[in-house]
């Protein structure tokens, strides 16, 4: 199994926010999907690597500090935690995360959150892009649609043809 260094390395936690859970489709495998994103917020706190989690902004139902904006009460933040918005698909488009990944000289992304297809794709896409390190966990990350299952496994397929190291979240290694 692979390692990976806490002093080049972040974990990226994108959307994971509450409205995205209550949608009128339901998060595919939700509950898993939450065990295995806290097992790496866990491990990369363990290992002093910074996490970084992501809300999106939206007119709809991720409107800026609507209930279901917040991020899912389930996952295991802590107040050194870096917490950043966005407004589009890419976590990477109009935000502050280059600038602060290239600060720190961090230079491998561990990728989780919501949605497949949608900000996870985009964010890994951009990350590949500008030359980052990208470990996409391979069951770290889901959908409301009603094909999830199927978009997870073309995503991995995918992104992993694109450049990205596509594992299962439970062999992902992390250490100091």
């Amino acid at each position: 199994m692979p390692t990976f260094a806490s002093n080049e390395t972040a974990l990226l936690v994108i959307d994971m926010q509450y409205a995205l859970f209550e949608h009128k489709s339901p998060i595919y495998n939700a509950d898993y999907l939450l065990q295995k994103i806290n097992n790496l917020i866990e491990q990369a706190h363990q290992a002093d690597m910074p996490v970084v989690f992501f809300q999106h902004i939206n007119k709809g139902v991720l409107k800026r500090d609507a209930p279901g904006w917040n991020l899912h009460p389930a996952l295991g933040i802590r107040e050194e935690d870096i917490f950043m918005e966005k407004q589009n698909g890419s976590a990477f488009q109009n935000t502050l995360l280059y600038d602060w990944l290239q600060s720190r000289e961090l230079t491998t992304l561990i990728m989780c959150g919501l949605t497949t297809h949608g900000c996870i794709k985009a964010t890994c896409k951009d990350a590949l892009k500008l030359g980052y390190r990208v470990i996409l966990a391979a069951d770290g990350h889901s959908s409301y649609h009603v094909d999830a299952a199927s978009l997870i496994e073309q995503w991995n397929v995918k992104l992993g043809q694109q450049g990205a190291v596509v594992i299962p979240a439970g062999n992902i290694l992390l250490c100091p």
